[in-house]
């Protein structure tokens, strides 16, 4: 197993792309602790129910305390600590004109504060284990521009400059610091203010327009570059923003693709 005996936090693991890594790196032996602002209790059951140990804590980790607290609960139960993947996160598509000043505090609490201290209040301990992995939640909207939701992607480069910053840091110790940048991915974030089906169908033409791969990823697709980066295999690898987006931020597509009646040949 790839994980074998590690200790992991993740936080918002109680759904989407966080509970997804949650399982996955529980079916791969590690010992996972969940922080998230809503109930976790669900995942929790079914990595029991799989024989592997895991807790979880209520956690918002735009509080410090919070999150330390998490990351000593983790420690305190299994000696140490090997990963930590800093993953909660929350959205704001609105126009600069229309965000106020306590919804751009919340972003930048939730979307940066919140991997500042994952990653303060972590690296002690994996310091003191020789080395280990930081995995940050970042997004496409990390890598270039987006119209739509520019404070949510000024948070999102926040967190790929210091994803960098602390792998050029703490490389000579053996800590490796990468960041995971998604596009369209199967979350409940995606669907937000979509609440039918029939919502949904309108607003899919708009994403794959966008997408070069045409089409919506899975969260266990992401979770399988979280698992990577965690894990000996990518040992060597630092500093890193993986896109993981159908080439969405790669470049421009030919103009006949940001159709909305666009449709994938067989």
């Amino acid at each position: 197993m790839r994980l074998e005996n590690k200790v992991a936090v993740i936080t918002g693991g109680a759904s989407g792309i966080g509970r997804a890594t949650a399982e996955m790196f529980a079916r791969e032996g590690a010992k996972v602790a969940i922080g998230d602002i809503n109930d976790a209790g669900e995942v929790v059951s079914i990595i029991e129910s799989a024989g592997a140990e895991v807790f979880s804590q209520l956690t918002d980790t735009a509080d410090g305390d919070q999150v330390q607290a998490l990351i000593d609960a983790a420690v305190s139960r299994w000696g140490g600590l090997d990963i930590i993947f800093n993953n909660a996160g929350i959205g704001a598509a609105k126009p600069i004109t229309e965000v106020d000043e306590d919804e751009f505090d919340r972003l930048f609490a939730v979307n940066v504060k919140g991997v500042f201290w994952g990653c303060k209040h972590a690296l002690p301990h994996l310091l003191k284990r020789g080395g280990g992995a930081i995995v940050n939640m970042s997004s496409n909207a990390g890598l270039l521009g987006r119209a739509p939701d520019p404070i949510y992607s000024s948070s999102k480069h926040a967190v790929i400059g210091l994803t960098k910053s602390l792998a050029v840091t703490y490389a000579h110790q053996n800590v490796r610091v990468n960041a995971v940048c998604p596009g369209p991915i199967d979350t409940p974030a995606l669907w937000r203010g979509a609440d039918t089906e029939e919502e949904r169908l309108e607003r899919i033409p708009r994403i794959l327009a966008s997408c070069p791969a045409a089409r919506i990823a899975s969260s266990d697709e992401v979770a399988q570059a979280v698992l990577f980066l965690a894990s000996d295999e990518s040992r060597f690898i630092s500093g890193v923003g993986l896109a993981i987006d159908g080439a969405k931020a790669a470049g421009i597509m030919p103009l006949e693709r940001y159709r909305l009646d666009f449709v994938v040949n067989d």
